[in-house]
């Protein structure tokens, strides 16, 4: 795939309009250049073949009265005439072009009439999906249309995050694609503690379609197989086509659905289920926003690290409207490594450009001298910041992670207080644990050695309702001194941190 390729969508070429004044004009001067050629032309030989002079006399038995005709009625067809205007071409919507590149065949199959039955009788949930898809709907159908796949697989990220760019499940997948840390690895999405490629609209888009159009070369172009693969993983389905094969079976989805995992039963006719309604949304009732089939964002590159709110300053935006767009930044700033880019919205482009050309390279972030305190570690410092010790040690030439007090050092930091960094990790986990749920609300301090199981089982709850609870999964690696919220319905000893009552 040429990753250089434009992306701009291919304008129809405008038609030509004629009316009967154009076609007579147009005669006129056929019949002129053929006056003009008769008034030149060299008179037939005498030895000419009979046949040949009946030609000669046929063809121009027509050409006299023409020839002949008035003047002025030939003027008349050859003078200005005012052209018809054209019409305003129609608005062209995103989803009428989607709908247009449908290519998957359709399945009567009882599981999809189900998921339709369910996606139609639920019309407010499908407005706010497809309501939270504007941003990222045109892009997704850029890069089909250029891979040259299915349209409904710009449908996928409903079934997968319902296009929350900040969903999280408790498998650990992340994004409006929904890909796990070691597919994502695998796929060469970066993931670190200030970035996670998994959320990045142009990273995640393009991981999952090479993604998809890999298990689509690997099931010999069976494009149900490659979706159902996404799901569960291209080795149960790789498992269930040769177990369909040892049975001398048929090999598609349908016929080898029951070997595969339940969920994935159920996702590939959901996503059939969706594309049907997007085909049809009348037939069901339902009225689909309309998206417009432009652009709706543009990538301005930084040229280093960037403070998020200050970013969003200066391209007139909220810090929320610029992390929807850029949801793969962890933290108040961009990447110090990269990738040094924006997405900000397409209207905005110019304006944030030139701003940002005008800041100097320190001024993309706020520094402090700061001066270490005895009994200070580098590690209490960048927390403190709201930073990591890897970026002090960088930006102060350090070897190591020794300091001694007395020393100064720079430390880039956020320019506002990070409660104003909205859809930072920071700030999503902390409206999680702000939640009111049944119970006696627990908070605990994790000590070293422990784990979210070991945690779970002190205060009788569930390590799933525990993760989900502090905007974790269960597999994820409890850091030491990080605080979780606990809501208990039973009694527990000696809460590690302080308990409250909230019933």
């Amino acid at each position: 795939m040429n990753k250089n390729k434009n992306l701009e969508p291919t304008l129809p070429r405008p038609r030509l309009r004629y009316g009967l004044s154009h076609v007579g004009a147009l005669l006129a001067i056929i019949n002129l250049a053929a006056c003009s050629q008769l008034s030149t032309r060299e008179p037939p030989q005498a030895e000419a073949s009979e046949s040949t002079a009946a030609v000669i006399d046929t063809s121009t038995a027509r050409l006299p009265g023409l020839c002949e005709a008035d003047p002025a009625w030939l003027a008349s067809l050859t003078a200005e005439v005012e052209p018809e205007p054209l019409a305003p071409p129609e608005p062209v919507d995103l989803l009428g072009r989607i709908r247009a590149g449908f290519s998957l065949e359709t399945s009567g199959d009882p599981a999809v009439q189900r998921e339709l039955n369910w996606y139609a009788s639920h019309p407010e949930y499908l407005g706010r999906v497809f309501a939270r898809a504007q941003p990222y709907l045109f892009h997704i159908a850029a890069q089909l249309e250029e891979r040259g796949m299915p349209m409904e697989l710009a449908l996928l990220p409903v079934v997968e995050s319902a296009f929350d760019p900040f969903a999280y499940s408790h498998g650990r997948a992340a994004g409006l694609w929904q890909i796990i840390p070691g597919t994502g690895r695998h796929l060469g999405l970066k993931q670190n503690w200030w970035y996670d490629g998994r959320r990045d609209v142009l990273e995640s888009t393009r991981a999952a379609l090479d993604y998809l159009e890999a298990m689509h070369g690997q099931f010999e172009g069976d494009w149900l197989l490659a979706i159902a693969g996404y799901n569960s993983g291209q080795g149960n389905v790789a498992r269930a086509v040769k177990r369909a094969v040892q049975a001398e079976t048929a090999t598609d989805f349908w016929t080898i659905k029951s070997r595969l995992p339940s969920e994935t039963r159920t996702y590939v006719p959901r996503l059939l289920a969706i594309a049907a309604l997007v085909a049809d949304p009348a037939a069901y009732g339902i009225d689909l926003p309309e998206i417009a089939d432009e652009p709706y964002f543009a990538v301005v590159e930084t040229g280093g690290q960037i403070d998020m709110a200050l970013a969003a300053e200066l391209a007139s935006l909220s810090t929320d409207s610029l992390y929807v767009l850029n949801p793969g930044v962890n933290r108040w700033a961009t990447d110090p490594d990269g990738p040094h880019r924006l997405l900000v919205p397409i209207e905005q482009r110019d304006a944030f450009a030139a701003e940002l050309a005008a800041l100097g390279e320190r001024e993309r972030v706020e520094w402090t001298r700061h001066q270490i305190r005895p009994g200070q570690t580098l590690g209490q410092i960048a927390q403190r910041y709201g930073t990591t010790p890897a970026v002090l040690r960088e930006v102060n030439s350090l070897r190591n992670s020794t300091i001694r007090a007395g020393q100064h050092l720079m430390v880039p930091h956020a320019v506002k207080d990070l409660s104003a960094y909205t859809q930072s990790i920071e700030a999503r986990t902390q409206r999680r644990q702000d939640q009111n749920r049944p119970g006696q609300r627990y908070e605990h301090l994790v000590q070293p050695g422990e784990t979210l199981w070991a945690i779970a089982l002190r205060y009788r709850v569930s390590t799933r309702e525990l993760a989900s609870w502090n905007a974790m999964a269960p597999g994820d690696v409890l850091s030491v001194g990080r605080q979780l919220v606990i809501w208990s319905k039973q009694p527990v000893d000696a809460p590690t941190v302080a308990s409250t009552d909230r019933i």
